[in-house]
């Protein structure tokens, strides 16, 4: 990819070593993306970002929405409605997505991609209020993810949630929009985007 690819890329899944890294690293990747293996050793994003420095080292977040009617919890500074999922959304890890993301930043990830699973794969828009609560309470660029299905699903990402970036699949996989298309509607809506 390294070879035919004239953009940036990250390199993700099933990553769960220093030398696993490395080696995408040294093949060409410009990031790479840990979820899982952060989860159960997050002493491997303090490890990798001191390495490989921040810039590189982007820890992914699937968060789920807390069933609080069947749990006796209450939403307080230290506990929200979110709940963090690892190995593709299957596994509940019983983490808070806020605390989370909170010591995913102080262990020195550069950026943080956050998909709601609740809404990936509908197509009917990103989950503005989870994006938001994880935007406002980072210094680092978050990216969101789950749920992109209009023009106005991107915008509202990067406005109401305050996301730096967005990521889609399906719409552009079954070329419902392009990515070009994508980035005029938000230029022509004064949001600003990277021209490739």
């Amino acid at each position: 990819m390294a070879r035919e690819l004239f953009i940036p890329f990250t390199i993700g899944g099933g990553i769960s070593t220093l030398n696993e890294i490395y080696s995408l690293v040294k093949a060409g990747a410009d990031k790479i993306t840990i979820n899982s293996s952060a989860i159960h050793n997050p002493n491997l994003i303090t490890e990798s970002a001191e390495r490989f420095g921040s810039q590189c080292i982007v820890v992914a977040i699937d968060a789920r929405k807390r069933n609080l009617k069947s749990q006796q919890h209450q939403i307080t500074d230290n506990f929200s409605k979110w709940e963090v999922f690892s190995h593709g959304g299957s596994h509940s890890t019983g983490l808070d997505a806020v605390a989370w993301a909170k010591e995913i930043e102080s262990r020195g990830a550069g950026e943080l991609l956050l998909t709601s699973m609740d809404a990936d794969g509908h197509q009917d828009g990103f989950e503005l209020e989870l994006t938001a609560t994880i935007s406002g309470s980072l210094n680092i660029p978050v990216i969101a993810s789950g749920g992109g299905g209009t023009f106005e699903h991107f915008r509202d990402a990067l406005t109401i949630g305050k996301a730096d970036a967005v990521l889609a699949a399906s719409v552009f996989h079954y070329e419902k929009y392009t990515v070009s298309e994508v980035k005029e509607y938000l230029s022509e809506n004064s949001i600003p985007v990277r021209k490739v």
